[in-house]
């Protein structure tokens, strides 16, 4: 009777089990008094190939490795994922570098192009969002369109740059401590006109006391038409008498200089201005005091905040040359502010940058063409008046009359001729 199951016979030599080379796995039921030959000396190892498999496998079936029969685990882990085993053969081999543990190497330059494209999107939309919000700050409120009777237009571009004594949005704590009094309406207590060319920008200040000639003018606010009558007045009477339009068209009227653009702040928004940028260091020559203004400064070099500003810029009884060294005083400080406003630690700051443009745009008054792209090629040529191609000076004066100061009629027209044709200025102020 045959004792073996599923066909087998007592010929040993029929059995299945004898190493790999059998094709069939043994039954469960007839190993355990079946003895095992030894199991054949396994090959040294050999690191696993890229594709994540031994080559050694047999009939192309990846996961047996070196056992002796099909299914038989010698304990060892083989397989082509990420994770490897005693035998050291996990993911990829050292020598693919295109990958780290099973997983491809950071694209670097693909991050790199990816972060310049994220940062200069960025970039341009806090510059676009900047701009409009500037841009909407502007108060375009002088209409050049009514001056009439303009000059021609030279090369370079003019400004005419003015400071009020407007108290427009100061509290009576402000006034006070700034010393403003609590006038109603406004006066200009500095005019200037800045040339910005192609030689270098020109600084010239038009003192308040000059005895200029009222022309014929239409109102800015009635339209009507004031027919002049050759009446001489202090240049800053025009501004009283019809405002920026009316002093714009005086200046013109006076000096036959086209002006491009007009630029006005008030008393509040200096002071603020200075103050948003941590103060302006000055070397002051001479010690001086003012009561009136409030001034009461040392020789030597200080900064100075906004309320010494003020009081600094305003200051005329002090000298001996009353406002003709006020006008020295000013574009010397203006020179200094727009100087130590346009550095990289105030424009690359936003904690210093927004507050600055915001003091001084809520408080500047510009004609309606004024382009924030204008407003700024004036601020830098104001700065490239202390460089060496800059140049700053008074009207040329020839004396006095009636307490006025009178212009050099002959030295006003050599300076507009240059300013006009854009030359180098070799005319000299008082």
């Amino acid at each position: 009777m045959n004792d073996w199951p599923d066909r087998r016979t007592g010929d040993r030599s029929e059995r299945y089990g004898q190493g790999s080379a059998s094709p069939q796995p043994e039954s469960a039921r007839a190993m355990p008094h079946i003895q095992r030959r030894p199991a054949p000396p396994q090959r040294p190892q050999v690191p696993p190939q890229s594709q994540g498999y031994d080559d050694r496998y047999q009939g192309g079936q990846p996961g047996y490795g070196n056992s002796p029969e099909p299914g038989y685990n010698t304990g060892q882990v083989y397989g082509g994922g990420a994770g490897g085993g005693r035998g050291g053969g996990g993911g990829r081999s050292g020598g693919d570098a295109g990958y780290v543990q099973g997983r491809p190497a950071p694209d670097w330059r693909r991050r790199i192009k990816l972060g310049a494209l994220t940062l200069v999107v960025v970039l341009l939309v806090v510059s676009v969002s900047t701009y409009f919000w500037a841009d909407g700050k502007l108060k375009r409120e002088v209409d050049l369109a009514k001056v009439i009777e303009r000059p021609e237009a030279g090369d370079g571009t003019n400004y005419l740059i003015v400071g009020s004594d407007s108290r427009e949005g100061m509290s009576a704590e402000e006034k006070k401590r700034l010393r403003t009094g609590s006038a109603e309406g406004k006066r200009t207590d500095s005019m200037m006109i800045l040339h910005d060319g192609s030689n270098g920008p020109t600084l010239v200040s038009l003192p308040r006391d000059s005895q200029v000639e009222i022309p014929s003018f239409k109102g800015s606010e009635s339209g009507k038409m004031f027919q002049g009558t050759g009446r001489q007045v202090k240049l800053n009477a025009a501004y009283a008498e019809d405002g920026p339009e009316l002093l714009v068209r005086t200046v013109e009227f006076n000096t036959g200089l086209r002006i491009d653009h007009y630029v006005e702040i008030g008393f509040g928004g200096f002071a603020q201005i200075v103050d948003a940028i941590g103060g302006v260091e000055l070397d002051i020559p001479k010690a001086f005091k003012d009561k009136k203004s409030g001034a009461d400064f040392q020789a030597g070099k200080q900064t100075l905040n906004g309320e010494q500003s003020l009081a600094f810029v305003r200051t005329r009884y002090a000298f001996a040359g009353s406002d003709l060294d006020r006008t020295k005083n000013q574009q010397k400080f203006l020179a200094a502010l727009a100087s130590q406003t346009a550095t990289p630690s105030t424009i690359l700051n936003p904690f210093k940058l927004y507050p600055t443009m915001g003091a001084g745009l809520d408080t500047l008054i510009v004609d309606k063409d004024m382009s924030l792209w204008s407003l700024a090629n004036m601020f830098f040529a104001m700065k490239g008046v202390t460089g060496g191609d800059g140049t700053s000076m008074n009207m040329p004066i020839s004396g006095s009359a009636n307490g006025n100061l009178v212009w050099d009629k002959a030295k006003v027209k050599q300076l507009v001729e240059q300013l006009k044709n854009d030359e180098k200025v070799t005319v000299k102020g008082n």
